[in-house]
């Protein structure tokens, strides 16, 4: 008998409504009771970083077979709140996490915190007053990686050739260049987001879900069957067949 599949939902960026639809797309195919994975970067730039963060946490507690993944932008959430923290060194172009590209401010602004305020810790202490803390506690809990099988799930991806449990924590929701070049095959193949591309792509060693809900591209929803991938769409679904 084959496996059921696993499902996988690329970056959501604050985007409850795209959240739901794939969420509903999922249950169309695979039932309330299936296996889905969440790829990270659940806040920032879209408008409703507080609902998604609501919808996947009350959906975990009443028992739906859901595994969150933490995203560089919920870490960079994190590390705002507990630390005021603005800058990350491996932040593209050196943004602040409240820059309108990074969106960190749209994540506070959806809490209802107050985003006149100028200095950071003085934002900082505003939010905390707004955030629900379970949310920060949600975000702190977040695994980095899932593994499956022959199945592999992080948010950004791995360094190749190297142990999973000798990679750098921080390289699985920040590489880019050095996994995304990498052309042989991985231990696993790789279900990855962070690295927005217009729609989902298949590399054979690994799989790029993040279709760009953060720069205004719908958010993508797979199934996954060993190495067979289907992208999910209101007609059902739709092989992704590998590039290379």
């Amino acid at each position: 008998m084959p496996s059921d599949p696993i499902y996988a939902i690329g970056d959501i960026h604050g985007h409850l409504d795209q959240l739901d639809h794939a969420l509903a797309l999922i249950d169309k195919d695979g039932g309330p009771d299936a296996q889905v994975v969440f790829l990270g970067d659940l806040v920032d730039r879209g408008p409703d970083s507080c609902g998604v963060i609501e919808r996947l946490q009350r959906g975990i507690a009443v028992g739906r077979n859901w595994t969150v993944l933490k995203g560089n932008h919920d870490a960079m959430f994190q590390a705002f709140l507990e630390e005021a923290e603005l800058f990350h060194p491996r932040t593209r172009l050196g943004l602040s996490y409240l820059d309108s590209t990074m969106g960190g401010s749209a994540t506070l602004a959806s809490y209802g915190s107050d985003m006149r305020l100028t200095d950071p810790e003085d934002l900082r202490r505003d939010a905390l007053e707004h955030i629900p803390y379970r949310h920060l506690e949600f975000i702190r809990q977040l695994p980095l990686y899932h593994q499956v099988d022959d199945l592999l799930f992080v948010h950004a991806g791995i360094r190749p050739e190297v142990a999973l449990a000798d990679q750098d924590p921080e390289d699985l929701y920040w590489i880019r260049a050095e996994f995304l070049d990498h052309p042989d095959p991985h231990p696993w193949m790789v279900v990855h987001g962070h690295t927005a591309v217009q729609r989902a792509e298949h590399h054979g060693n690994r799989v790029n879900l993040d279709s760009g809900a953060g720069f205004g591209r719908p958010i993508t929803a797979a199934a996954i069957e060993g190495r067979n991938v289907w992208e999910l769409g209101p007609f059902g679904r739709q092989p992704l067949l590998p590039l290379d």
